[in-house]
């Protein structure tokens, strides 16, 4: 494949060469940097609209910021790929988001240029100002710079964060990077209009100084600037911005593709601040690549594709995925009850429930980044009568963990929680993984946890969920495409509590809880070229838990192994705290519990990160054979 041609960039070796570059060569390298990712995405797939609509910000906040003694904060991280083209980690782009390559978000241990990681939205104004407490605390640290997006500024952690921020007082710079509407940029005259005025008022003029950029705009181009410049205050004309009713001195809006805007305007926050500032830089999501520009998430995140035409190298799969069947089942459901009703918090696509939005989108509630407020939007429509769907990633919902206890479980809501990207999850690496749900959600009293083994028993368990009214519920099932099984026209209702035998055998017993279970069925075979005869069960349920049949599993064969894809602490405990109770282990019952690793596993794909956490069919069938003394255990103990 054909590498674009860089000369500036190829001169760049990390931040401090782009201090020796002039302005017009910054521009040159940002057009050079965003040809880079382009190419480099194309390969691997990624993140590439975000990343795109940062590149003049990435070059710019390098070349005046004294990175990496002052500390940049991505929000997100999904959109620092310029970032770390620009930090020294270029030769490595082409391994972005694959095994033992860079990883997708800024990574701390990745370099000294990702002071802070991140994955999850939201959290970088805390930790900027938590660098800025270290600085006046005599730390080495210098400046800290966070980047925010307008959607990930919409949670509340991120306003909490700002009150702090203005109470201490302390010199910081937030840059609100606003792709929502952005404002045309101003050429000629008017961009050196600008960049006069910033460079040479004092900080404390530079309110007066965004009016007054207003004003001189062409009418068509006032009032977006005007809605930009109130886009996150809800402020009403004449008065001051929530940013400034809060202690931020606000800056702004300015075009984030413009370096005759961009440069002189963080040189001159950061010349003359003291205290907290805001920048509200407005930029365009996927900008330079016209198929990103024109697609209908800008590029949010792709697969490989051709760099000239946009086109996705996308594999057709042998299945539906288990989000679309989710989200066709929720819409039946909707469709024969109009008390059902869906909340997904800035993911209804990644959810499934765009497509139940799409024929009731008044039943439909996108809460923003917002996965607490969320929950207990969700539990309030439960108290009311209505049937609410919360559809969160089980990564995401443990934002939302507290509001899951108190709001909804505390107060036994019927809540339907349908977890998506349950497992080890790819690409997106740990932060990702929806490893935890089980342990934190089997532990709630009142809670009913279930998991889906494959696509069909996912649609039974949304009508199991649907009918469900003596309290909150929660179905997790993976990412990606189902195993392929016959679907039926309708889901039916799972007994609550009971699970179901899959394949009867006599020396060792398997007791499968979701997604894993075509793995186990693998394992089963290789055994049986051994000699060696298996029950396979599909427990369903993590709670209750069908103790009829576990009694039946342990009685009868020489070894009980236990399956899941999450961590410890999760469905194999709620097992062997069962049948420890009832004293199943004084007679010395053989058993195995096999879930994740008690470590984080870094992104591969989904095949090679099981391989690594021990839990491929191979393990399994090794596993079996240990328990039954057929093995020694040494494997069993090193990996634990």
């Amino acid at each position: 494949m054909t590498r674009p041609d860089t000369p500036t960039l190829d001169r760049i070796a990390g931040p401090a060469d782009l201090r020796q570059l002039d302005d017009r060569s910054l521009s040159r390298l940002a057009d050079e940097v965003r040809s880079e990712v382009v190419s480099a995405v194309s390969e691997t797939g990624g993140h590439l609209g975000s990343s795109l609509g940062v590149v003049e910000l990435a070059v710019a906040i390098h070349a005046v910021f004294n990175t990496p003694m002052d500390k940049l904060v991505w929000d997100v991280g999904h959109q620092c790929y310029p970032h770390k083209i620009l930090t020294g980690r270029r030769d490595r782009i082409r391994t972005l988001r694959q095994k033992d390559g860079l990883s997708g978000f800024t990574k701390r241990s990745e370099s000294e240029y990702d002071p802070f990681g991140a994955a999850h939205s939201s959290t970088s104004i805390s930790a900027a100002l938590g660098f800025a407490v270290g600085r006046d605390m005599g730390r080495p640290t210098g400046d800290s710079i966070a980047v925010i997006g307008d959607g990930s500024i919409s949670a509340g952690m991120a306003y909490e964060a700002m009150n702090n921020a203005g109470h201490e007082g302390r010199r910081m710079f937030v840059i609100l990077n606003d792709n929502e509407m952005s404002i045309a940029p101003p050429v000629g005259a008017m961009s050196s209009y600008l960049s006069r005025l910033y460079a040479n008022e004092p900080l404390a003029k530079m309110r007066s100084l965004a009016e007054g950029f207003e004003a001189a705009l062409p009418p068509p181009m006032r009032d977006g600037a005007k809605r930009a410049r109130q886009l996150v205050t809800g402020a009403v004309q004449g008065s001051g911005t929530l940013f400034e009713e809060l202690g931020f001195e606000y800056v702004g809006p300015i075009n984030g593709h413009d370096m005759d805007q961009l440069l002189p305007v963080l040189r001159a926050a950061r010349a003359r601040a003291t205290g907290p500032v805001l920048i509200h830089v407005c930029t365009v999501k996927g900008k330079g690549f016209a198929p990103a520009e024109g697609s209908a998430d800008r590029g949010h995140g792709v697969s490989k594709f051709d760099p000239v035409t946009g086109q996705q190298a996308k594999s057709k799969p042998n299945a539906p995925s288990y989000t679309s069947v989710f989200g066709k089942a929720l819409t039946d459901e909707a469709a024969r009850d109009p008390n059902v009703v869906a909340v997904t918090a800035a993911m209804p696509s990644g959810t499934g429930v765009d497509i139940m939005a799409d024929r009731f989108p008044a039943r439909v509630f996108d809460v923003g980044i917002a996965e607490q407020h969320g929950v207990t939007f969700a539990a309030a429509m439960a108290a009311s009568g209505l049937k609410p769907f919360c559809a969160i990633y089980s990564t995401f919902l443990q934002r939302g963990y507290d509001q899951v206890v108190h709001d909804v479980a505390l107060q036994g809501l019927p809540v339907r929680f349908a977890i998506d990207r349950a497992g080890l999850v790819g690409a997106d690496g740990a932060t990702h993984a929806g490893a935890f749900d089980v342990a934190y959600l089997a532990n709630l009293p009142g809670m009913t946890v279930m998991a889906a083994a494959d696509e069909a028993e996912l649609m039974h368990m949304v009508a199991t969920a649907a009918a469900h009214e003596s309290g909150p519920i929660a179905f997790r099932y993976p990412r990606g495409s189902g195993t392929g099984v016959e679907m039926p026209e309708r889901g039916q209702l799972l007994e609550i509590g009971k699970g179901r035998v899959v394949k009867e055998g006599s020396d060792v017993a398997f007791l499968s809880f979701g997604a894993h279970l075509s793995e186990v069925e693998a394992a089963a075979r290789l055994l049986e070229a051994d000699g060696v005869t298996s029950t396979i069960a599909d427990a369903r349920f993590a709670k209750p838990l069908d103790m009829d049949l576990i009694r039946q599993l342990a009685r009868h064969h020489k070894a009980l192994i236990t399956i899941e894809q999450g961590s410890v602490g999760g469905f194999g405990a709620m097992v062997l705290h069962a049948l420890a109770a009832e004293g199943a282990f004084d007679q010395g019952l053989a058993i195995r519990t096999m879930t994740l690793p008690d470590r984080f596993i870094d992104q591969a794909s989904p095949d090679d990160m099981y391989a690594d956490a021990g839990l491929t069919r191979h393990d399994i069938a090794k596993t079996a054979k240990q328990a039954m003394g057929m093995e020694s255990n040494v494997v069993t103990l090193s990996r634990a």
